[in-house]
């Protein structure tokens, strides 16, 4: 069930309830990859951050080093001081529902995953972030002098995947309305096959992987890997953007990776800041439940950043395309990969 119309802002809860924010603690689990890592986990701290300077909580988190610190990390939030425990990534799936089965009394919200059946004390928050991606392919493929575009993921799983796809109907959807042929490396969103790292963390990575697209003639990549995406950034920073441009994830990456701004052409923005703020609110108002929080183009849980130092490259029409894109896309007469 969504209940995104349910939860209020800070600004909606009544006095009494902020008053006694002071004794509400906001926990959080962070994947590997850190706090810090210009990506989903540092997007979904600044949500616990945010409610912090909003209503006067407490925040509080663990970085988990490898996927072996996952259980440990839950086990060590529970026992009552946390009012709600935010896991990070699809990868703490498992272990979220194990500790929220041995602890139903335990409020749990979980980035980037879905139970089916749903788990009455665990909101799921997930994303479409094919909409945003969709946006970003139409945009590269107007943007590319080679023709050849690029992408690759960190690991082959539903949240990293799902902007590869959208980034290849959105290159596919430009090339109907255009007439163009821009092929896109890396990825095939019906075979689901394509090119990973298999790691969220290694800099050098992105840059081989980008090197590699590079190569085969790509002048604009996808990196969707968190971290290693900045490996990518700084090789287009040496290749120098006329040769290679990035388009970033998660967060608006002209500000977590502000060195290497000038590479950016734009970031798909997956807004988990706004969820997690959201459904802390929940736990604190007492409308929180089981279920999803689906964060959508129409209602700004994930988006396009702006166009950076790139902003007066990128041609008026192309700009008013893309606006009617997003709209065509909202209204559903533009169906993705449709």
């Amino acid at each position: 069930m969504t209940f995104l119309s349910k939860i209020g802002l800070a600004a909606a809860l009544v006095a009494g309830s902020v008053t006694a924010a002071s004794a509400f603690t906001a926990c959080q689990v962070t994947d590997t990859g850190g706090i810090d890592d210009a990506g989903f986990n540092q997007t979904a701290w600044k949500g616990v951050q945010d409610a912090m300077a909003a209503t006067g909580i407490d925040g509080r988190f663990l970085e988990s080093q490898a996927e072996s610190d996952y259980e440990a990390n839950l086990n060590s939030l529970l026992g009552g001081d946390c009012d709600v425990i935010i896991t990070v990534g699809f990868l703490m799936g498992d272990a979220t529902a194990k500790a929220a089965a041995a602890n139903p009394e335990q409020k749990f919200s979980i980035v980037d995953f879905a139970y089916d059946p749903t788990i009455p004390n665990v909101v799921g928050q997930v994303y479409a972030t094919d909409q945003a991606a969709f946006l970003a392919g139409y945009l590269a493929a107007g943007m590319t002098k080679t023709g050849v575009l690029g992408t690759f993921g960190g690991i082959n799983i539903p949240p990293v995947t799902v902007f590869m796809d959208g980034f290849v109907h959105g290159a596919s959807y430009y090339n109907e309305k255009h007439g163009t042929e821009v092929s896109v490396l890396g990825w095939n969103p019906e075979s689901k096959e394509g090119l990973f790292t298999g790691n969220f963390d290694s800099l050098d990575d992105g840059r081989a992987f980008a090197q590699n697209l590079y190569d085969e003639g790509a002048d604009i990549v996808l990196p969707v890997a968190g971290p290693v995406g900045l490996g990518s950034a700084a090789l287009a920073d040496e290749l120098g953007t006329e040769a290679l441009k990035i388009v970033g994830v998660d967060a608006d990456q002209t500000q977590t990776d502000p060195q290497k701004a000038h590479v950016y052409l734009t970031s798909v923005l997956k807004r988990m800041d706004s969820t997690v703020q959201q459904v802390i609110n929940a736990a604190m108002d007492g409308s929180f439940e089981g279920g999803l929080v689906v964060g959508t183009l129409e209602n700004e849980g994930v988006g396009l950043a702006g166009f950076g130092s790139f902003e007066d490259e990128v041609p008026a029409e192309l700009k008013a395309e893309l606006d009617a894109i997003r709209a065509g896309v909202i209204d559903g007469s533009i169906k993705i990969g449709g």
